[in-house]
């Protein structure tokens, strides 16, 4: 099977509740975690690249790896720029093979970010690509994206279906209380914004920093209306926490294979356990 783009399940995941994981792609291991938890759940997933991750593996690679995968599961495969920076990196991600991008413009003004977004909307449905807009400022640290606590604004409801009737973005991502990376505490997420939003919109909301929020909150959320959560974090921790772990048993290892075996059986279990939280097993 070839890769898809997100309107390839979206709109099922909306009209079923439930969610469709983003998974980060940061290196082989990440890719092969990830295919092989959803095999076995028969799920949908997106394969979420960031542009850090693109400069670390290259967008030739990337792809390739992505393709692989589409082609040896059969399984919907997204392959989604994640926080794409510029009508221009989106393109060229789009001209590489992938199926599916993110424009972030919460940077800009809000007329600046539809204006920026509804360019990369025209192009990208020319050529069969959904496109991920987003509104508000997002929390916490994601690759070389920074943005501190006290500088993330909440998504306005009226803005945010504003920002979609002119855009017409396959799924929107809003800022609601969520951060990137691991919280400290307990999120307090705005349920209310999201369910104003989905309700008056027909695509998904999308839910960043769907690392380490508490199970019950993620199944509230996808029952009013989120439809694509992104986990990065929680499988970059669980990778390192084994590799660490395999090292400290023998310090004589050498063999890459012997630690990063360990660490991609540990982020198949993430993935699986979110897979079932979101409720995609078995949508494929």
């Amino acid at each position: 099977m070839s890769l898809v783009s997100m309107n390839a399940f979206l709109p099922q995941a909306k009209e079923k509740k439930f969610a469709v994981g983003q998974f980060n792609m940061n290196n082989l291991e990440f890719a092969q975690a990830i295919m092989e938890a959803a095999i076995e759940l028969k799920s949908p997933f997106i394969y979420g690249v960031s542009e850090g991750a693109l400069k670390y593996m290259g967008i030739e690679y990337t792809v390739a790896i992505a393709e692989a995968a589409a082609k040896a599961s059969g399984l919907p495969i997204a392959l989604h720029l994640d926080h794409g920076s510029s009508f221009e990196v989106a393109m060229k991600c789009i001209r590489a093979g992938f199926s599916s991008v993110m424009f972030d413009g919460s940077h800009h003004s809000f007329e600046e970010n539809i204006r920026l977004t509804k360019e990369v909307v025209k192009a990208a449905r020319a050529m069969g690509v959904s496109v991920e807009g987003e509104l508000g400022t997002i929390g916490g640290v994601e690759d070389d994206i920074s943005v501190d606590e006290k500088n993330a604004n909440l998504a306005k409801p009226s803005e945010a279906i504003r920002f979609y009737e002119e855009t017409g973005v396959d799924c929107l991502a809003i800022a609601v209380g969520t951060a990137h990376g691991m919280y400290a505490g307990e999120p307090n997420i705005r349920f209310d914004i999201i369910e104003e939003v989905s309700r008056a919109i027909p695509v998904p909301v999308v839910l960043h920093g769907g690392s380490g929020v508490p199970d019950e909150m993620i199944r509230r959320a996808v029952q009013v209306g989120v439809g694509k959560i992104n986990v990065n974090t929680e499988n970059q921790v669980a990778c390192t926490d084994a590799i660490r772990a395999a090292l400290a048993k023998d310090s004589k290892v050498y063999d890459p294979r012997k630690y990063l075996g360990p660490a991609r059986t540990a982020m198949v279990e993430v993935v699986k356990s979110k897979i079932l939280l979101f409720g995609s097993n078995n949508q494929a």
